[in-house]
C-alpha cells in the first residue's frame, strides 16, 4: 500500500514540475503575443493617425445625421 502512495506522490511531484513549465511557457507566448499587439498598436497611432493626418479627414455622414434634428424634435405647444 505504501508503494502506491509513494507512486501517486511521484505522479503528483512531477505534475507540478510538468504544470511549472508549461505555465512558463505559456506566460512567454502570451507575453510576445501582447508585444506584437502593443508594437502593432503603436504603429497605427504613429504611421496613420500621426503627423495631423486627421485634420484631414472628413466623415462621409458629416451633416447628414444631427444628433439633434429640430424637424424630429420640435416642442409641441
Amino acid at each position: 500500500m505504501t508503494s502506491i502512495f509513494l507512486l501517486i506522490s511521484r505522479f503528483f511531484k512531477w505534475s507540478f514540475g510538468f504544470f511549472d513549465f508549461a505555465a512558463n511557457f505559456v506566460n512567454w507566448i502570451l507575453f510576445f503575443v501582447a508585444t506584437a499587439l502593443f508594437c502593432y498598436w503603436c504603429y497605427v497611432l504613429i504611421s496613420t493617425l500621426g503627423g495631423n493626418k486627421d485634420k484631414e479627414y472628413h466623415s462621409p455622414t458629416e451633416g447628414h445625421f444631427p444628433y439633434y434634428d429640430p424637424k424630429i424634435y420640435k416642442k409641441e405647444s
